[in-house]
């Protein structure tokens, strides 16, 4: 008993919160926002700089201070490019309508993608709801689907 205990805990301990890609537990999309989020209608956001300012905004506060994130397709600190000078991300997709926006990126040295479903206006931006999907999402809407099956785990505890 002593031994499954301590297995246990050293189970738990190693793989708690170790990662940064890691989530920092398995919060299901509101039902609220689930409804939001199928509802709305977007419209694919191909670069950064297309993205609404509060969400470069908030993404920057979330990055911690900068806008480390390069252009779909373009060169990255991915695993095998350890280039100091490059940004630590890229984006994947992106959509937004009105109100929302749903950003996927990849991070360098990571398996999974992230995903961002922020609220957004010209008078506030806030992180509605993230989470780590499993990479090979290429396009908003596959993210989107992803996001609305369940297939997206959040939250996550570093950005």
């Amino acid at each position: 008993m002593r031994t499954t205990l301590i297995l246990a805990v050293a189970v738990a301990v190693s793989t708690a919160g170790v990662d940064s890609c890691q989530t920092s537990g398995s919060a299901a999309l509101p039902n609220a926002l689930q409804q939001r989020l199928q509802q709305e209608r977007f419209g694919v956001v191909t670069s950064i700089r297309g993205l609404p300012l509060g969400v470069r905004d908030e993404l920057t506060t979330m990055f911690g201070g900068s806008l480390d994130i390069a252009e779909p397709g373009a060169r990255f600190r991915s695993s095998d490019v350890n280039d100091p000078l490059l940004p630590t991300r890229r984006l994947i997709a992106a959509a937004c309508s009105l109100q929302l926006c749903l950003v996927s990126y990849e991070r360098a040295g990571s398996a999974s993608a992230w995903v961002a479903l922020l609220h957004w206006t010209p008078a506030e931006t806030r992180l509605e709801w993230g989470g780590l999907a499993p990479h090979g999402l290429r396009t908003a809407e596959a993210v989107r689907a992803a996001v609305l099956s369940g297939a997206v785990k959040g939250p996550v505890k570093n950005w």
